[in-house]
This record gives C-alpha cells, sequence and structure tokens, in this order.
C-alpha cells in the first residue's frame, strides 16, 4: 500500500511538473495568418529548454535579440519577442516594442529571398536558366560587353563568385565600402558590373551585395515588374505574407540586397518553405528542383561555411553527431536556420548591427537551446 501511494505521489509529481512546464511555455497565439500552432512537447521539443532561453535573452542587453521563433513539424511552436534599440535600414528608431504584428529588417537576408525570385523567374519561363550570361540583361552598358564579361553568369552572381573586384569586409559606415559606393552611385547597376574583373568567374567567393543588386535587376527586367511586385504576386500572396515592404532609395526601386522588412513569423514562412522543398500547406509555390539546387554547396565560403544560392551551409556538432543546417544571414542578428534532418526552423532578429556578437549569438540560440531542446 505504501509503495503503491508512494508510486502515485510520483507519477502526480511528474504530471504536475510537465502541466507547469507546458504552462510556462505555452503555444503560440493564433494569428489566422496560415500557420498551425502547437505546443513546443507536441513535437517533441522541451518547452522547458526552450523557455529557459527567455530570461537569459531579456537579461542579455548586449545581445539587444528582438525576436525568436521556432517552427517543428510544420507547426510555429515558440515564439518571443523582445523590446530594444532598432534601426530601419539604417536609420536609428531608438528603443523599439517587437510583437508579433511589427515588421522587422531582415538586412541579407534578403539575398536569400532574391535567390527564390530567381528560380521563379526561371520556373515561368522569364529567364532561361543560371547559365546565362550577365551582360545580355544590360544592352544599355553596350560599352561593358567584352568577351572577359561575358563569361560572368547569373549563377555566378548567385554564388557570389562573379570575379568583379568588390569590398564589403570593411564598416557599412565606411564611404569605401563597395556597396555604399553602389547605393550612392547614379546609377548602382551599372556601378556593379563595371567593377574591374580580378578572378577567373566561378573560381573565388567574395561576398557581394552587388551581385545581388544584379540579380534583383534581372529578375525586374526578365518579368516586366519591379522586384517587390514581383515578390508580392508570385511568392509572398501564395504564402499568405501581405504585411511586407522593400525598401530602396528615391528612384531606385527595392535594395535587392538588403531592404526587405517582414515579421519573424512570415520570415520563419520562407524557412518552412525551403524546409518542405518549396511547398506550403501542401501547395507547391517554389518547384522543389531549384530549392535542391540553391540549397546545395557550390562554393566554399567565408570560413568554415560552404555557400549555395544566396544561402549558406553551416553545421553544428550535437549530442555527439553532425547537424547541417541552411540559413538566410543578415547583418545585426537576422537569420533564418533551416535544419532538414531535425524538420526545424529557426528565425532571429536582432539589433546588433556593430556588435561582435551578432555571430555568436544566434549561433547560441540555436545550439544551446533549440537543438538541445530536441529529444
Amino acid at each position: 500500500m505504501i509503495r503503491r501511494l508512494a508510486a502515485l505521489t510520483l507519477l502526480l509529481c511528474v504530471v504536475l511538473t510537465g502541466a507547469a512546464r507546458a504552462a510556462d511555455c505555452p503555444a503560440p497565439a493564433s494569428r489566422e495568418d496560415g500557420w498551425t500552432v502547437a505546443a513546443p512537447e507536441t513535437v517533441g521539443l522541451d518547452g522547458a529548454i526552450l523557455c529557459s532561453m527567455v530570461d537569459r535573452l531579456r537579461d542579455w542587453k548586449d545581445a539587444n535579440v528582438h525576436a525568436v521563433v521556432v517552427s517543428r513539424e510544420g507547426k510555429l511552436v515558440f515564439e518571443r519577442y523582445f523590446s530594444g534599440s532598432d534601426e530601419v535600414w539604417g536609420s536609428p528608431r531608438g528603443v523599439v516594442e517587437f510583437d508579433a504584428g511589427r515588421l522587422h529588417d531582415l538586412r541579407s537576408v534578403s539575398k536569400s529571398l532574391t535567390s527564390l525570385l530567381v528560380g521563379l523567374a526561371i520556373a515561368r519561363g522569364k529567364l532561361a536558366g543560371v547559365g546565362e550570361p550577365v551582360v545580355k540583361f544590360f544592352p544599355e552598358y553596350a560599352d561593358l560587353d567584352t568577351p572577359e564579361r561575358r563569361r560572368i553568369t547569373v549563377r555566378h552572381l548567385l554564388t557570389m563568385s562573379a570575379g568583379l573586384a568588390w569590398d564589403e569586409s570593411i564598416s557599412y559606415s565606411d564611404p569605401a565600402n563597395s556597396e555604399i559606393r553602389m547605393i550612392r552611385a547614379p546609377d548602382g547597376d551599372r556601378f556593379a558590373l563595371e567593377q574591374p574583373i580580378v578572378a577567373e568567374p566561378g573560381r573565388l567567393y567574395n561576398y557581394s551585395g552587388g551581385g545581388t543588386a544584379l540579380l534583383g535587376a534581372i529578375v525586374r527586367k526578365t518579368t516586366g515588374q519591379p522586384l517587390d511586385q514581383f515578390a508580392r504576386e508570385a511568392l509572398l500572396t501564395p504564402l499568405g505574407i501581405v504585411d511586407f515592404e522593400w525598401l530602396g532609395l528615391p528612384g531606385k526601386g527595392p535594395a535587392a540586397a538588403s531592404g526587405a522588412r517582414m515579421r519573424p513569423r512570415d520570415m520563419l514562412k520562407l524557412g518552412q518553405l525551403v524546409l518542405a522543398k518549396g511547398q506550403w500547406n501542401g501547395r507547391e509555390i517554389v518547384p522543389a528542383a531549384w530549392i535542391a539546387e540553391s540549397t546545395a554547396p557550390h562554393i566554399t565560403g567565408s570560413g568554415t561555411f560552404f555557400y549555395g544560392y544566396q544561402w549558406w551551409l553551416g553545421r553544428t556538432w550535437h549530442d555527439s553527431r553532425e547537424i547541417k543546417w541552411v540559413a538566410g544571414v543578415g547583418l545585426g542578428g537576422q537569420r533564418i536556420f533551416i535544419v532538414p534532418d531535425l524538420d526545424l526552423v529557426v528565425v532571429t532578429t536582432a539589433g546588433m548591427y556593430r556588435s561582435p556578437l551578432q555571430g555568436p549569438v544566434p549561433l547560441e540560440i540555436l545550439n544551446q537551446y533549440v537543438l538541445r531542446a530536441v529529444k
């Protein structure tokens, strides 16, 4: 009898502990935006571990994280927002109280979005393929149509291996930064394309917002639509993304490399789309072949990362095994991590635009909290 009571007491403690954990880490709110929401425990995630991250980030002021959103098995299971200082495409906005309805800069995650649009232009027959020479799309720059430049293809722009001189390694506050020079140039497309050829196309990776700007221009020229308009019609509306901006300078159109803004929940949709091989809620939005090709390693990027078509390819050593992931990466701590083997997507937004923490913090969120929460 005593043993039975002890067993029942232990069982009750386990049940109550589980209930307390669930109460501490409830399912995200349903907002009728296409997401099925669920509690973390229902998809094999430890909610207590995920929610332990909240106090860590709230107290870690230098990290200045604005949001963490997680999906698993196609369900939105974790969503937290914080207050912190922010900018809108470089313009300070002071301290902002973030929530599920507020747009956030994607910064260079815009490059990954542009890659999806290139794939859609190809799927619609507007662009023949990634082997097309870039100068073909810019007949207005006839003086740049040389045998050397004709060797630069759309694929080289996608993999940041065009061989054109470009330096974004210095601060974006430095006027010598190539992207800043492009933004300030009277004709940014011409500026990007006329840079000296310093390497054989396809041989060396060199991070270049100029290459992405040219991709955006090619999408615009081949589809006959402004980049943001084509994005809405071909990609975002089918995903149920209605609240969206794509900033750029007056008269120059959207900045393909860095100007997109959307809600973190909608960033998560982009990640889920890639995870599901181009499908959203059972409907194909982007061809699976394009997703596979654009997230495959095509060149060695910076550090230990491989690079696809405007997507980063990395890995984490977790629980005695290698976990591979694909990521959209943006200045300041903007991330979309896609972990195919775990059926998992993680989004972070942050305001660490000039902080050395902008690399380590998103990886800590992924590695030390989300991956540890996987049961």
